[in-house]
């Protein structure tokens, strides 16, 4: 499988000529969904459930198509009959060759006066975990983790946590649109020497085989 991060929380899974694509929202690329056979988003907020970046990629390939919670499949549903799926914790399905389960259900505290949404974590073949705005952990291994480092809702104790609990073999940021440069030596330090896992940080762009 390839993995190549693009803008902020979106990256893109290749394997055997097909294309996945997680969360290709407003801090990410333009064309973010551009040549997908499959799109995943984990929730609502915009830097994730971009609506013309998603247009945009289900318009390019008449046979693309979209899993999310409802929350999101509700806005985009009736521009695309048949192609839009909603799910939730516990779901399983396949995705352009890709085995998914759906594991979590709500987005993480931002602050107790704001409302919990809907996120939906996506384990794919059994190895790849995107958790969206969460600090879901799967009930089962994962081999490599798609870490939220910067987030209104996180600090870097709790992503520290997070990775010691979900014990994967390698992690790659995501999520880090709001980490300024300066900072990133620090977050490499940290979360490469308190964690016990590989720690990875791709430019978007980069790509790397799993």
């Amino acid at each position: 499988m390839r993995f190549t991060k693009r803008g902020h929380a979106c990256v893109r899974l290749e394997k055997d000529g097909r294309t996945l694509v997680i969360d290709p929202g407003g801090f990410s690329e333009q064309d973010a969904a551009v040549g997908a056979d499959a799109v995943l988003v984990t929730h609502e907020h915009p830097d994730h459930f971009d609506e013309e970046r998603l247009r945009a990629g289900l318009g390019a390939n008449p046979a693309a198509e979209l899993w999310a919670p409802r929350s999101v499949t509700d806005e985009i549903a009736a521009a695309f009959p048949g192609r839009v799926h909603t799910v939730g914790h516990g779901d399983t399905f396949t995705a352009a060759g890709f085995d998914v389960e759906v594991h979590g259900e709500l987005h993480a505290v931002i602050h107790p006066d704001i409302p919990r949404i809907a996120n939906s974590g996506y384990l794919v073949d059994g190895s790849v975990f995107h958790p969206g705005d969460a600090l879901t952990v799967p009930e089962r291994p994962v081999d490599t983790l798609m870490l939220p480092v910067m987030a209104p809702w996180n600090k870097i104790a709790e992503i520290v946590d997070y990775l010691r609990e979900v014990k994967p073999r390698r992690a790659y940021d995501v999520h880090d649109a709001l980490l300024s440069e300066v900072a990133r030596p620090m977050y490499d330090h940290m979360l490469g020497g308190l964690s016990g896992a590989e720690h990875g940080r791709l430019a978007p762009g980069a790509s790397v085989e799993l």
